[in-house]
């Protein structure tokens, strides 16, 4: 197999991707084809879908042998559960799945088709490797048990930036960072509110610390500037 295309999107590294696909709704990122496929006919109908699934690889995740049973961060990374039972990205083959709405086909330019899609949970970059239109009589299992993972439900962080520092950051993405700091990007089980945390975002660096529900943000830098 090879990949039919790649997603851009505001991470470029895995620190602070939301947890799954759709946790953020409003998370934008383009699914630019390779120019191999690159055709409007591919993707004929597609737009008459509002939500579609990607497989895709766990692209920096690789490894040369596998383990039966993972630690999910979820669940402090201290309990074994089967790597069947997980959406661990360390796998026999790193396949990832994930649902995002898709918002509209861009066919202008010479990049296009171009699949504007809400909600990914992908790193900038990830291969694709295809795309299948989700189909809600048949995907849709709301009485389905969510397994070990129901008891994982966590309130949203409240976030704390100075007057300065909010400065820095464009008021388009505002609302938008807001949501994915909210989610706690850090693992599970780290809890030391005195460790100073880093996320790169679009073309920004936040870093920031976490005491109980508050999220404080102590520094904000733009790619290529030094610490200020």
């Amino acid at each position: 197999m090879k990949p039919i295309a790649r997603i851009h999107t505001p991470f470029p590294t895995k620190f602070g991707i939301p947890r799954q696909s759709g946790l953020i709704p409003s998370l934008p990122a383009e699914i630019v084809f390779e120019k191999e496929f690159r055709n409007p006919d591919a993707v004929r109908g597609l737009d008459d879908f509002s939500h579609i699934w990607l497989l895709w690889e766990f692209s920096e995740a690789k490894r040369s042998t596998w383990s039966a049973t993972v630690r999910p961060p979820r669940l402090g990374g201290n309990q074994r559960m089967g790597v069947f039972a997980t959406r661990s990205p360390f796998r026999p083959n790193p396949i990832g799945l994930s649902c995002v709405r898709l918002q509209k086909i861009d066919f202008s330019g010479e990049r296009g088709p171009v699949l504007h899609v809400l909600g990914a949970d992908l790193m900038d970059q990830t291969p694709i490797y295809d795309i299948k239109p989700y189909l809600p009589a048949f995907d849709s299992q709301p009485q389905a048990s969510g397994g070990f993972t129901e008891a994982l439900a966590e309130k949203p962080l409240h976030i704390e930036c100075s007057p300065a520092l909010l400065e820095k950051i464009p008021q388009e993405k505002r609302e938008l960072l807001w949501s994915v700091l909210s989610q706690d990007p850090r693992p599970s089980y780290q809890h030391d509110k005195t460790r100073i945390y880093g996320l790169e975002f679009d073309n920004m660096e936040i870093r920031f610390s976490i005491d109980g529900l508050r999220l404080i943000i102590h520094e904000i830098r733009h790619r290529g500037q030094a610490h200020e």
